[in-house]
Order: structure tokens, then sequence, then C-alpha cells
């Protein structure tokens, strides 16, 4: 919404936003993001780690903060203490999950009828064996269904699955990064969901 003009053909599949910490943000200010410590990687994060808001290709100011932000924190752990390590791990984790193929399989795509929170949420824990948080834009004005805009998976810090649970004192609404106009926050139960095919 907030960058019609830059979100230009924005992918038909789930991307990633970030690797996160649970707790910390900012650990290192002196550890700055080089890109060439990633051009391996390259084709891949393009492809599933785009920054939509600005896509052309030499913008890298969507990784450079996920690493300053969380990277520098997440480099604590010897299996991400490098950027070429985060961002690959990453690309990793992306993969094993593999989120499209479990939500078409379980018949959930982009419609124009609205879906049931219980039938999304049951479905990636049949599939998964953890509960994942899933995070949607709430209703507009005038409308019913809340629209679903990013769905978090925890891991241990041996990288596997695990629950997501509300940690104490965490709020709510989990935007952090990509400012849009309204915020993302756990989908509620109740209300109906709306899965776009196309981001308006």
């Amino acid at each position: 919404q907030m960058s019609a003009n830059d979100c230009q053909d924005p992918p038909e599949y789930w991307t990633i936003h970030g690797l996160w910490p649970d707790k910390t943000e900012e650990c290192n200010r002196t550890w700055h993001f080089n890109v060439t410590e990633i051009k391996d990687l390259m084709s891949d994060m393009r492809h599933y780690w785009p920054d939509v808001l600005h896509s052309s290709l030499n913008r890298t100011q969507f990784w450079k903060h996920e690493w300053e932000k969380h990277g520098t924190c997440a480099a604590t752990l010897q299996v991400l203490n490098s950027q070429k390590k985060y961002f690959g791990k990453a690309l990793e984790l992306y993969q094993h999950v593999d989120l499209n193929s479990c939500l078409l399989k379980a018949g959930i795509k982009p419609s124009s009828s609205y879906y049931q929170m219980a039938a999304i949420k049951e479905a990636l824990t049949r599939f998964y064996g953890v509960t994942p948080k899933i995070q949607c834009l709430p209703p507009e004005e005038g409308e019913k269904a809340q629209t679903i805009g990013q769905i978090e998976f925890c891991f241990t810090k041996e990288l596997q699955l695990r629950n997501c649970t509300a940690l104490k004192g965490e709020s709510n609404p989990v935007q952090d990064d990509l400012k849009l106009g309204t915020e993302l926050s756990v989908c509620s139960d109740t209300l109906p969901i709306y899965y776009p095919s196309q981001v308006q």
C-alpha cells in the first residue's frame, strides 16, 4: 500500500521476512552488512528473500536491516556466526519448512472465498507437528475478514521446529520491519481469513 510504485509484480509465493532471535536486537552496531559476503547466495536471496518494497536488483537495504537488527544477535550461535551462515541458514530453513507446498497440499490457496482460522491452524499443525504463529492484517473499515500476512515458525537454538508460544511480556503486534499502514498481529480465532491471490 505504501510503496505501490515499487511493489511491481510481487511474488505469488511465500517469501522470507527474517530469522530473528527472541529477545535481543541490534547486538553489534559495528558489524556492518557486507553484500560481498553473500554473493554466492544472491540468486536464492533475490528469489526467496526479495525486497518487495524496493524492487530493483541492486537494492540490499532489506537484507542490511535484517542483518544489523537480527543477524548480529543470531551470530552468538556458531551455526549463524557470519553473514554467509546467517543468510544461508535462513534460506535452508525456508526450504526445509517449504510452506508453499504444505499449504497447497492442504488445499489452502489464494481464493476469493474466506477461510476459518481453525482450518489453517489445523493444517499447519498437522503437517509440521508444531504450532506456528499466524499473523494477519485486521479488517479494513466495512470488511468482515482479516487478511493473512505472515506465518512465523519458531525454532530451538539447535534449529529444530518448536511450538510458537507467546513470551512473557511480548506484545501482540509483531510488525517490526515493514512499516505497512496497518500493524500485523496474531490472527483472531473468530474472524474469517482472506488469502488474496494478488496484493492489491
